[in-house]
């Protein structure tokens, strides 16, 4: 199962995420979530922040369309990304992380 599906402005995305972890990566899907390990400390939104620059890296996309949408202070959070579809957005991520 796939971690996006399609929102009426684009498409949500489940991340778990990993905070003070040795270098920022993905490691990977399970259980329809991306598995992210984040360097930053879940400190003053330090690895949110860490998180949605490294989505808009990997997704290509700006970063002011890649937010937070819910779990800001859990590990597994709903990642909103406007102006894309769920089936383009996840053949972006599997070309990056080839």
């Amino acid at each position: 199962m796939s971690p996006f599906s399609d929102s009426p402005d684009g498409a949500i995305l489940t991340v778990r995420v990993t905070p003070r972890a040795g270098r920022t990566v993905v490691a990977g899907i399970a259980d329809a979530q991306l598995l992210v390990r984040i360097a930053a400390a879940p400190v003053d939104n330090a690895a949110n922040d860490a998180l949605v620059a490294l989505l808009a890296d990997l997704l290509g996309l700006p970063k002011r369309s890649i937010e937070v949408a819910g779990g800001h202070r859990s590990r597994t959070k709903r990642i909103r990304i406007r102006g894309g579809r769920a089936a383009d957005l996840e053949r972006r991520l599997a070309a990056a992380l080839k």
